[in-house]
């Protein structure tokens, strides 16, 4: 029963541990994304779109696992800003595709190394990096599952 108590308190709750966590990381993001004007959710919107340019709201909300209620005001945001061009697919007027601007091109080096400065500074090895990852994919292909 003591092993029952032990994980019933919050400092072993990997739940808690995850979100203290994740908190630490929009903060250390946060701190490099606020010279660029921009937030952490739309940091992900750009380097989905660095990887492929010209994805739908559908495909990019898929991509970053939002739903267009979240995503759609921040495409707009974005658009505003100067980082993105939305527009209506010319052979399907029911898609919307979302495209990278010049200032998002420019600014893509800026921005990946004052991330990788912020995250050197951590001190994370490569390969415990490496590590890290492959058990948190692990972890959420196992939560994925169990909500089937």
């Amino acid at each position: 029963m003591s092993h029952l108590n032990d994980f019933l308190t919050l400092e072993n709750q990997l739940c808690f541990a995850i979100y203290e966590t994740s908190s630490q990381f929009n903060k250390l993001y946060s701190n490099v994304l606020h010279s660029f004007g921009i937030t952490y959710p739309q940091y992900l919107v750009l380097l989905a779109l660095w990887e492929q340019d010209g994805l739908t709201v559908k495909e990019l909300g898929e991509k970053l696992s939002l739903g267009t209620g979240t995503l759609t005001p921040m495409i707009k945001r974005m658009e505003m800003n100067g980082w993105l061009k939305k527009e209506r697919s010319t052979t399907d007027e029911r898609k919307v595709c979302v495209s990278l601007q010049p200032k998002a091109l420019e600014e893509k080096e800026n921005i990946s190394q004052k991330v990788a400065k912020e995250l050197l500074s951590c001190n994370i090895e490569y390969q415990e990096y490496e590590q890290l990852m492959n058990q948190i994919r692990l972890l959420q292909r196992k939560l994925k599952g169990r909500q089937k």
